[in-house]
């Protein structure tokens, strides 16, 4: 085998590997429910949600009450819908109705190929079509970090949502893909590559999905919510999708000291969350 056929396979195997470490080191962690609404007393059900694509997403179904609002939960990546279910219980004793999601690769919900925010957008459609399918009535959506993102987008292609809450969500996928790859000391020239083919896998512009652009897109009221002490998301991602939206009435609240999964702090101010609700609704 001559000198070029070498280089040629070198470059392929680099080429390949790498790829195949981007597929790996974006995997997100599959967590499955260990208790469920029961463990607080709360009345529920366990649904599954056949998607158009084929597969069944899983949701716990907390009514309420019929003629109340329904709020759809989306997690955030490698998460399930126990994690978000401290947000849950001071909305669902406020007279709401839930749904507690699970994305797909995550919690009990199918597997697919790979995870992205459009994906979880996707998932979180579903769960907006099976609710309207079950009963009349306003949807809320609230997604935490990629989640509320998704929750973004979702609303910013629909024009059947009362309102959104979305809590960390990062401005720009690009920016916080940046901040990861950065963080592992990668040269600049992979970093790019890097981010270029996640676009392609993905099929979706960074710009299209980017919560500062998205959220600018969406006609309901929207609060943003994002602890001071996050190290994941940094708080100037929440500002500036507030900033981006200026013509839109983008509501913003900041929880001091809470970091990126401090869920049991944002419970603690659900008291606004559902002021929020009651005057937007």
């Amino acid at each position: 085998m001559d000198s070029i056929n070498v280089a040629v396979l070198s470059v392929a195997t680099v080429f390949a590997v790498t790829i195949l470490l981007i597929h790996i080191g974006f995997r997100a962690p599959r967590r499955v429910e260990k208790g469920s609404p029961a463990d607080f007393g709360l009345p529920y059900r366990e649904v599954w949600i056949q998607t158009r694509s084929g597969n069944n997403l899983f949701a716990w179904w907390l009514p309420a009450a019929p003629s109340s609002p329904v709020i759809v939960l989306m997690h955030g990546w490698g998460g399930n819908a126990e994690m978000v279910l401290p947000l849950a219980l001071p909305l669902f004793r406020a007279g709401m109705n839930l749904l507690l999601l699970d994305a797909r690769n995550h919690g009990r919900s199918d597997s697919a190929s790979f995870s992205s925010l459009p994906r979880f957008a996707e998932d979180v459609d579903e769960a907006i079509d099976w609710v309207k399918a079950q009963q009349e009535g306003r949807i809320v959506l609230l997604g935490h970090s990629v989640g509320g993102g998704a929750v973004l987008l979702a609303a910013s292609r629909r024009q059947d949502i009362a309102a959104v809450i979305s809590i960390a969500a990062f401005a720009h996928p690009e920016w916080m893909m940046r901040r990861y790859l950065t963080r592992l000391r990668l040269p600049n020239p992979l970093i790019r590559g890097i981010l270029r083919y996640i676009e392609w896998v993905i099929g979706h512009r960074y710009e299209t999905i980017a919560p500062m652009n998205t959220a600018c897109r969406i006609s309901c009221p929207v609060l943003l919510i994002h602890g001071t002490a996050d190290k994941t998301v940094p708080m100037r991602d929440a500002t500036t999708i507030k900033d981006n939206c200026k013509d839109r009435a983008i509501e913003l609240l900041f929880i001091e000291g809470a970091d990126h999964e401090s869920v049991e702090l944002i419970e603690e101010h659900a008291d606004q969350m559902v002021l929020f609700l009651d005057r937007v609704l």
